[in-house]
Parts: C-alpha cells; structure tokens; sequence
C-alpha cells in the first residue's frame, strides 16, 4: 500500500529543494551581472558612481530618451566611443535619481552640462568601466587603467616637487593619482588652454592605498581655485575625484 502522506512530503522538499536552488541561482546570478561596481557619497552634497560597462548601445539608447543634441553628437561618435558615452549619461541618470533624466550636453568649450538643472556634472572612462560625478560646487572627475604607459608622458605633466614625493613602493599608483588630479581639475575647470604642468598643482602627498586625500590648485591669469582631492585604488583602476573649497 502506498503512503500517500509520505510520498507528498517527499514531493513537497524536493520542490523545496528545487527552489532554493533555483533562488540561490538567481542572486549569484544578479550579482554577478550587476554592473554598478559601487556608488557612494564623497560629501553631502556630491556623489559619484562606477558602472561597467556589460551591455550593447541599444540597451542603454532604449532607457537613455535622449534629446536631439544628444543623438546628433553620438552621431559623430565611432565604435566603442559610442558606448562609453552612452554608459557615462546612464550612470549619471541612475546617481541622481529622478525619473525623468536631463539632457547630458555640452557648452561652447565642449565641457559637459544638464540641461535644466543647476547640478555640476563630471563623466570618465577607461577600458571597461564608466564613472560620473555631481555636486552643487565647482567638480572633476577621472578614472585610469593603471598602466605603465603613463611614465613615458611623467615629465610633461609632473612639477620636480611632485615628482620627488612618489613612493618607491607604489610608484606606478602614485603617478596615476596626480594625473587624474590634474585631469579631474581640468575637467572642474572647465576651459581650454590649460597646462597641467605650469597651471595645476597638486599639494605632494603619501600616497594610501584606501582612502587618500590631499589639495589641487588651479591658477592662471586671475584665476585661482583650490579642491579637496580624492582618490582610490580599485583593482586596476585609480579613481580621483576633485571638489572645489569654497
């Protein structure tokens, strides 16, 4: 005779079984797939987020409604430009917040800027991953593959003081950071003609692994401007970010 009560409780954990199997599945599968590697708050008012980049243009232009400006300038654009350009707009879009997303355009210097929103904005990339940056103040942003490539342009870029603070142990690292500072600053700065050699200087430092810190000044002309800097090492990547001192 067959016990029917047995046989459902069998049927009833294997199901069980099958699905926990299937859920555990599902989240090691989402996570694996998440491209937002991180996102977080440098102060208050300013945040920044890294997205890699796993997805086709379609993917992004079908969530990204862009305005015409924006499709006549990826009109311009070429092979993997296109899609770092795109991965750069929808990070942005997804930081804010809001659900309907302003239009990421470009002023007369080629500087990028919201359309309708007061909001400072800063984009970078590098290989595979996109990165973006806003705030209520004066702001940069870089992302670098680290890459001994960088040593060849040192000396057209690093002050003989900066130079001499590069530690011997992460010198590679080190060298990284003052170029994203540089650029970061150029980017907060916001218009052309500016040399990272005799315009930018940043405060020579030692350098930390996690959370490092030190100070950008920008001057020239009757210009001056001074940031908090910012920087990370994120496997391969360096990732700087500049907020102006008011």
């Amino acid at each position: 005779m067959v016990n029917l009560k047995c046989g459902v409780t069998v049927a009833k954990n294997k199901l069980q079984s099958c699905y926990f199997s299937f859920s555990l599945f599902t989240v090691i599968f989402s996570l694996k797939k998440m491209p937002l590697l991180f996102e977080k708050y440098i102060t208050p008012d300013t945040k920044v987020g890294v997205w890699e980049i796993d997805e086709t243009e379609e993917w992004f232009i079908e969530r990204l409604w862009l305005c015409r400006e924006e499709l006549l300038e990826l009109k311009q654009l070429k092979s993997r430009k296109r899609l770092e350009w795109l991965a750069d707009r929808y990070v942005l879009h997804h930081l804010i917040g809001e659900k309907d997303r302003f239009p990421c355009v470009k002023n007369e210097v080629g500087k990028p800027f919201l359309q309708g929103s007061d909001l400072q904005i800063s984009l970078s990339n590098s290989a595979d991953k996109a990165a973006a940056m806003f705030g209520n103040v004066s702001l940069g942003l870089d992302i670098q593959y680290i890459t001994q490539k960088i040593e060849r342009i040192e000396r057209k870029f690093m002050r003989e003081e900066e130079s001499d603070c590069l530690d011997s142990a992460f010198r590679l690292e080190h060298l990284h950071v003052f170029w994203g500072a540089k650029e970061a600053l150029y980017k907060a700065y916001g218009k052309r003609e500016l040399d990272f050699k005799k315009h930018i200087l940043i405060t020579p430092f030692d350098f930390d692994l996690k959370n490092g810190k030190t100070k950008g000044i920008v001057e020239k002309d009757n210009h001056r401007s001074m940031y908090d800097i910012f920087y990370e090492k994120k496997d391969t990547y360096i990732i700087v970010y500049a907020v102006e001192i008011n």
